[in-house]
């Protein structure tokens, strides 16, 4: 895959390397939590609007407060874009109350459900091109570039590779980051590096991949010893069974 700022042939080794590593420590990943369950998959999830829904009432929370404030809503007959908008803000605020800041989540949902009823409904808006769909998710108070992400991949099932945190904490302790380690250059090494093979069904699984990791072994203290990707980040070589980067004796 060509890019503009990447003719000088002297690069091309250089992309081809990172490639190859980005498809490695997927196939890793992918034999180690291929049989997961991530809450976002295509064959878990209940639908578009829980994915839109999801993924703004697991902003500064865990997924497990995010899901029952979900079932809350959907138990009362809320979780779509029209009753948000029907209802008062304080019954909203109730529902969303267990994920946590749950006037700013109320806010925030209906704000998405505006974007919604502006762009002719669910369906019309997730027909739109990609990036016209993010620029009208971006504009929407609340949404960020990860919680747009999220949605366009996994709700609208087109391509856009999600950077969270637990991306960046995995790939940086394995020595893969930007240069530009803003949310735009973290997703350009994805999406560069993975080139013409970065398909719709290969950014959720990886991503999804990234996250059970993070969740299971990359954590903030990381567990390295049972790691799949250990042979090759120095920091989880340098922690098992001797001292870490700090000089503190490292617990296998």
């Amino acid at each position: 895959m060509s890019h503009p700022d990447t003719a000088a042939p002297a690069e091309v080794p250089d992309v081809s390397r990172r490639r190859d590593g980005l498809l490695d420590i997927y196939h890793a990943l992918d034999e180690r939590y291929g049989n997961g369950v991530w809450h976002w998959m295509p064959d878990v999830a209940r639908g578009p609007f829980d994915v839109i829904a999801g993924a703004v009432l697991v902003q500064h929370t865990s997924w497990d407060n995010a899901e029952r404030a979900l079932n809350a809503l959907r138990a009362a007959g809320a979780l779509d874009p029209t009753e948000l908008l029907a209802r008062p803000i304080d019954g909203i605020e109730r529902l969303a109350r267990v994920s946590g800041m749950p006037r700013m989540k109320a806010e925030r949902l209906r704000a998405v459900a505006a974007t919604i009823d502006a762009a002719g409904g669910l369906n019309a808006m997730l027909a739109l091109p990609a990036p016209e769909l993010r620029e009208r998710l971006l504009a929407t108070r609340g949404i960020g570039p990860e919680t747009a992400d999220a949605i366009v991949l996994y709700a609208a099932g087109k391509p856009a590779f999600v950077i969270d945190a637990y991306t960046r904490r995995t790939f940086a302790r394995l020595g893969l980051r930007p240069d530009d380690e803003s949310y735009n250059g973290w997703q350009r090494m994805f999406v560069d590096g993975l080139g013409e093979g970065g398909s719709v069904e290969l950014y959720q699984r990886y991503h999804g991949h990234i996250v059970l990791h993070a969740k299971a072994l990359c954590r903030a203290t990381p567990r390295c010893d049972p790691c799949p990707l250990r042979a090759r980040c120095a920091e989880g070589q340098t922690r098992v069974g001797g001292v870490d980067q700090t000089g503190s004796t490292v617990v296998g």
